[in-house]
């Protein structure tokens, strides 16, 4: 097995490492691939924010016949080591045949490029940017993932634990529908917080009004992170790229921000899932694909909750009411059946049994593993 650090500025070994999992997973009527644009965006160091501050490899493994095998990514993010006073690599991007060798190859490359800078673990799969999906599917393969949502084939874990990582966390996602019941004293509780502390809940009218609001997302984000762990701040660049990804495909409704007098500090991100249009373009926008991903906002009735947050000082009791109360009303409203409640920490496990009491089903499950190097 030979393995091949790419050259990003080499259009074909790009190519290689883009069109892979297309052959992987050509009868797999799950997978969801990525955005074409967005994937051959986190190999253009020129361009992609994530370079301005840190560093990133990408291996191919070829067969003695030069057939790829398998690909791998691996991430040195300075700004979460330093946020979190870690030394700590992640991997990311793997896909792989049945094949042990070809696994083996790809990490042991990685965790010698992960060495050369002095880290001392890896964790993954974890990605560029806050929008990056986490996690190695585990359970829930029978279902389609949420729109950036990773997916994997069923033997992916088996591979992963052999080369010497073991879970280090679960993140488990849920399904909401419109015909759930929410206990109407959540909503009065929500109620009660607003008025005692004098808290509004805005949402946005127009995809102009979400993109004059994005500035003012990094701080609101990163406050949000203070007394956490395991988490990365934006820069202004990175909250530019993020806004650029979400808005064109978001709903300014779903997308709601929690207000107390004119200061913003608590966010609830919701956006519709367009799944299914991605699958038949193939995750092409252009020349003709973006026609059907534009038709699907309109007819989709699923959307994605992925990220909702207080920042520190305006968390505790009545908080979680508020959360639970905005994310049902973004269901029930307008066109939209059902939403899937994504990625929701297995250490947050009050979170997890309230929203199993109220009937959410957590019907599939994500795993971060971890390695000592």
């Amino acid at each position: 097995m030979r393995i091949v650090e790419i050259n990003t500025g080499n259009k074909r070994q790009v190519e290689q490492f883009l069109e892979f999992p297309f052959r992987l997973y050509t009868d797999n009527s799950q997978w969801v691939p990525p955005l074409e644009t967005d994937a051959r965006m986190v190999l253009n160091k020129r361009r992609h924010p994530f370079y301005r501050h840190s560093e990133a490899a990408f291996f191919l493994a070829l067969d003695a016949k030069e057939s790829l095998k398998g690909r791998l990514a691996v991430l040195y993010n300075r700004n979460y080591n330093q946020f979190n006073q870690e030394k700590t690599a992640f991997f990311y991007l793997f896909e792989c045949e049945d094949n042990l060798e070809a696994a083996k190859c790809l990490f042991e490359t990685a965790i010698q490029w992960a060495r050369s800078y002095g880290l001392n673990k890896m964790i993954g799969p974890k990605g560029f940017t806050a929008l990056d999906g986490m996690g190695m599917l585990v359970k829930g393969f029978e279902h389609r993932p949420a729109f950036g949502l990773p997916y994997n084939l069923p033997y992916y874990p088996r591979l992963v634990e052999a080369v010497g990582f073991e879970p280090a966390g679960e993140m488990v996602s849920g399904c909401v529908d419109r015909n759930m019941q929410l206990p109407e004293k959540i909503h009065q509780v929500a109620e009660l917080v607003k008025a005692r502390r004098g808290l509004h809940v805005a949402r946005f009218e127009s995809r102009r009004d979400l993109r004059a609001f994005a500035p003012r997302l990094k701080d609101l984000y990163n406050g949000a992170l203070e007394g956490t762990s395991g988490n990365t701040p934006l820069t202004d660049e990175e909250v530019k790229t993020l806004a650029d990804q979400l808005i064109w495909f978001a709903d300014p409704h779903l997308i709601k921000i929690i207000y107390k007098t004119e200061q913003p500090i608590g966010f609830l991100l919701a956006y519709p899932d367009i799944s299914a249009a991605v699958q038949r373009t193939h995750g092409k926008i252009f020349p003709f694909g973006w026609i059907d991903l534009l038709l699907e906002l309109k007819r989709t009735k699923w959307i994605n909750i992925n990220g909702a947050g207080m920042i520190e000082g305006h968390r505790g009791i009545g908080g979680t009411a508020l959360l639970f109360s905005e994310m049902y009303k973004s269901v029930v409203e307008d066109q939209y059946e059902h939403a899937d409640l994504v990625q929701i920490g297995t250490e947050n496990d009050r979170m997890q049994r309230e929203l199993r009491d109220l009937g959410i089903d957590f019907y599939k499950v994500h795993c971060i593993y971890s390695r000592e190097l």
